[in-house]
């Protein structure tokens, strides 16, 4: 779908000869002398890249229309992951390179929402916290309580974190999912 360089957005997809961006920001200018234009920052949906790009006023683009679902995961398939759209409850398997670091995030039961443009997966949003078993760090000895000091822990996704001491194995954590540290026991 075209549209003109005044009707964009902040949020808006375009789709692009270099590839599928989003707007980030945009600002029409209207020099004193010489035609009006818009200055963008646009950031690649596939690559998470960012590009100042400037287009004449009125200049025409392609508008790329971004379906985000809500879909729940199901269980593993081999190396796949299988959702079911909570809408259809069509199911779908997914590489775990079309969700990138969100796998590390992902259990059974949990519901996030894909992005999808021509059904391809372009992004993934998970919860700011996600709630995982710890499943394997070095016993806790008592006394061992010393302000700020850390262990490594593995989770039930295999994600490895920094946790406090006196995290057990088989405990419940909250983890940030932007940062992917530890927030608090669950």
């Amino acid at each position: 779908m075209a549209i003109t360089t005044n009707d964009i957005k902040n949020g808006m997809a375009l789709n692009l000869p270099e590839g599928l961006f989003q707007i980030v920001d945009f600002q029409h200018v209207k020099p004193g002398k010489g035609g009006a234009f818009v200055r963008t920052t646009l950031k690649n949906v596939r690559t998470g890249a960012v590009l100042d790009r400037t287009f004449r006023a009125g200049e025409k683009v392609d508008q790329a229309v971004i379906d985000k679902r809500d879909m729940n995961f199901l269980y593993r398939d081999g190396s796949e992951f299988v959702f079911m759209d909570n809408a259809s409850y069509d199911q779908m398997n997914v590489p775990p390179t079309s969700l990138g670091d969100s796998a590390n995030y992902i259990v059974e039961g949990s519901t996030v929402q894909l992005a999808m443009y021509n059904d391809e997966i372009v992004g993934v949003e998970l919860p700011a916290s996600v709630e995982l078993t710890v499943r394997d760090t070095e016993p806790g000895i008592q006394g061992d309580r010393v302000s700020g000091a850390r262990k490594p822990a593995t989770l039930e996704t295999g994600l490895v974190v920094q946790v406090p001491l006196f995290i057990e194995a088989g405990e419940r954590i909250k983890v940030d999912t932007r940062t992917g540290e530890y927030l608090a026991r669950a």
